[in-house]
């Protein structure tokens, strides 16, 4: 059911429904539009439109939209989800929390309370904030520069022996339920007749402990799951390779195969034959690192080969690059 005649959409979001019947539907899905750098002036395109013309992952974006919406697949299986996109989406999240959102908040709070240091209470108020701000700042920080750096190498065919992502899953903790404390305390123990201000920053921080709890439930029931399949793919790979040499089965089994591909997915083949990554490919063919992942997500469908190496000797045997071309160890 669409949002026609002021009715909610019922089922889960499809590709064919219009981008601005989602927002009617719930609008915390601005912030999840936000996130995947889906700007505004949706006319009356399609969701599948607006991701195609923006370069989002379609897929990707409607599973976190629906997870967000509580709305649940009929057949309780969600489409796959591009983790390099999903990745995107955390960063920038991160970026709004920490760059725009809690800044934004201090500052309210200041004009709002008494911090000349007459008010022992206002100060405290902010001594906390600025300490949760704090905490904030490693975790968000831990996860972009381990966290994301571990799954990047993942996406790149490298497998950690010794990280994984159960060691994040394991003492990932919800960073919102110290922002619950603050506004508790707010509503208390700090007393002030008429403080119009008061009483929209403590909204904002409503709102925010929400948005951080949505957050951190993407992490945990949407990011870690989809990353723990990969390892454990990786992994069974891994120990197949180990048995029987991968370079030689992928090197025999594509030769030929050449017709299928487009003139652009042999392009991205040759520079990952270069040694490049994904974000130089992207830099060089001048296309986002999503559309980079989803050709490459299709060259291995298309030839059934997972890794770098593998691609390399299809390269070579294919005549897509030189050998003098070809970046070694």
């Amino acid at each position: 059911m669409a949002t026609v005649n002021n009715q909610r959409i019922l089922r889960p979001y499809r590709p064919s429904d219009k981008m601005r019947d989602l927002i009617e539907d719930n609008s915390l899905l601005l912030m999840v539009m936000n996130r995947f750098g889906i700007s505004l002036g949706f006319g009356d395109k399609s969701v599948k439109e607006i991701c195609d013309m923006q370069h989002v992952d379609v897929s990707t974006f409607l599973v976190v939209a629906n997870f967000v919406s509580k709305k649940i697949y009929e057949d309780g299986r969600a489409p796959l989800l591009s983790l390099a996109s999903l990745i995107d989406y955390l960063k920038r999240a991160h970026s709004y929390f920490l760059d725009y959102n809690l800044p934004t908040i201090r500052r309210r709070l200041i004009e709002s309370i008494d911090c000349s240091g007459a008010d022992d209470v206002a100060l405290l108020i902010l001594r906390f904030y600025d300490e949760y701000v704090t905490e904030v700042r490693r975790h968000m920080e831990y996860e972009n520069e381990t966290v994301f750096a571990y799954v990047s190498e993942l996406l790149n065919g490298r497998l950690d022996k010794d990280y994984s992502i159960q060691v994040f899953a394991n003492k990932h903790n919800h960073i919102e339920t110290k922002l619950e404390e603050l506004k508790n305390i707010i509503i208390r123990y700090y007393s002030q007749q008429g403080n119009n201000r008061l009483t929209s920053v403590l909204f904002d921080i409503i709102n925010c402990e929400e948005d951080l709890m949505l957050h951190c439930m993407v992490e945990d029931q949407l990011f870690v799951p989809v990353v723990s399949q990969t390892e454990a793919e990786m992994r069974t790979k891994a120990c197949s390779s180990s048995r029987q040499p991968e370079v030689a089965d992928e090197s025999s089994s594509v030769a030929g195969s050449l017709d299928i591909l487009s003139e652009r997915e042999k392009e991205i083949i040759r520079c990952v034959a270069m040694g490049m990554t994904n974000k130089e490919i992207a830099e060089e063919l001048f296309l986002s690192i999503n559309t980079i992942t989803t050709h490459r997500r299709n060259i291995t469908n298309k030839l059934q080969i997972h890794t770098p190496n593998g691609l390399t000797i299809y390269a070579l045997v294919n005549k897509l690059v030189k050998l003098q071309e070809i970046k070694m160890g």
